[in-house]
């Protein structure tokens, strides 16, 4: 009987240098080759790594935030651009699939970002990217959502399925739903430490219940890495809020670990703390898991429900015109259309 894939993942907890792409992109490629050379063969990187996360939206006010705002859009990714190059190239240096979170650059409006994940291959291929679908509360301030375009699982010869989704995402049935019926049985669920979060949520075991729930339901392993904040982010949210680090060092903010098909954990995770959490991953685990509850296959009524995955890329203008071709009598101007 021919096995599955049997390999060992990597997943970072830590934070970016805020708001400068350049010095974070040099970071990410250290940890890149460091979790290489520890055997990886995938690493996963917190949400928006690349180069940072609005902690302003959650304690200044929107008019306070605004200035932040542009300085976040000039730290952002332009796809392509040099920091996703270098970042192919530290993947296939290293031999190993990278998965990353950035801020990306809307290509046709300046002042448009988007929360956006990169999945490069171990040849250094940029295989995809996914980009968050519904910014969560008060990340509406600065991010778009994406579409259903880039709600894909990457079918891949040595790591599996590969889906991922960013932070609140997570919490969508249905978008997660819509990557295990792709064939998903790798998830990668990317976040962000956030010590802002309501009086009396704990934010590190939020994002342990909704990984569990996950890969519970799915039958998947799901790698779950989560940013952390510095003393330099700290320090630079201070400069306008006097009670910063009150506000952004609350313990229990970051979670990074990784979740087996039984919904455990199979690595000691890590919670607060920089580091990188290593485990190995057994896709073959999977396969008695989903004997008892497969929703993909004999666990579920197809004839009762459905779900409709439009992954239609839309574009902010459509051009409609007609185009000259060589004719005859009988021949008029063909009629074009143009996604811009």
């Amino acid at each position: 009987m021919e096995d599955l894939q049997k390999f060992k993942v990597a997943s970072v907890q830590d934070a970016p240098v805020f708001l400068d792409k350049t010095a974070t992109t040099k970071k990410a490629c250290g940890l890149i080759e460091k979790a290489a050379s520890n055997g990886a063969n995938l690493v996963a990187f917190p949400e928006v790594f690349l180069a940072g996360y609005p902690y302003w939206n959650w304690i200044m006010t929107p008019v306070q935030g605004s200035a932040w705002f542009e300085k976040l859009y000039k730290a952002s990714v332009d796809v392509p651009g040099p920091e996703v190059t270098a970042l192919c190239q530290a993947a296939k240096e290293n031999n190993i699939f990278v998965v990353m979170g950035i801020n990306e650059r809307d290509e046709h409006s300046i002042g448009t970002i988007y929360n956006t994940l990169l999945v490069i291959d171990n040849e250094g291929n940029l295989i995809g990217k996914h980009r968050k679908l519904v910014p969560t509360w008060a990340e509406k301030l600065t991010w778009t959502g994406g579409n259903g375009s880039s709600l894909n699982v990457y079918k891949t010869k040595t790591i599996g399925n590969l889906g991922v989704l960013a932070c609140g995402e997570n919490t969508n049935t249905l978008a997660r739903f819509a990557l295990l019926a792709q064939g998903e049985n790798l998830h990668i669920a990317n976040y962000i430490s956030l010590p802002v979060a309501p009086e009396g949520y704990d934010m590190a075991e939020a994002i342990k219940i909704r990984s569990m729930a996950h890969s519970f339901e799915g039958k998947v392993f799901t790698i779950v890495s989560c940013s952390t904040i510095s003393e330099e982010i700290i320090e630079i949210m201070g400069e306008e809020i006097p009670n910063a680090k009150e506000l952004l060092t609350r313990k229990n903010s970051a979670y990074s670990g990784i979740i087996g098909p039984d919904g455990r954990e199979v690595s000691k995770p890590l919670i607060d703390e920089v580091g990188i959490v290593y485990a190995e991953v057994d896709l073959n685990k999977c396969i008695q898991a989903k004997q008892m509850h497969d929703i993909l296959g004999h666990y579920n009524r197809f004839d009762v429900f459905n779900l409709t995955l439009d992954k239609r890329d839309k574009s902010p203008l459509e051009i409609i015109q007609n185009t000259p071709k060589a004719k005859d009598d009988n021949d008029s101007d063909e009629i074009v259309q143009e996604q811009i």
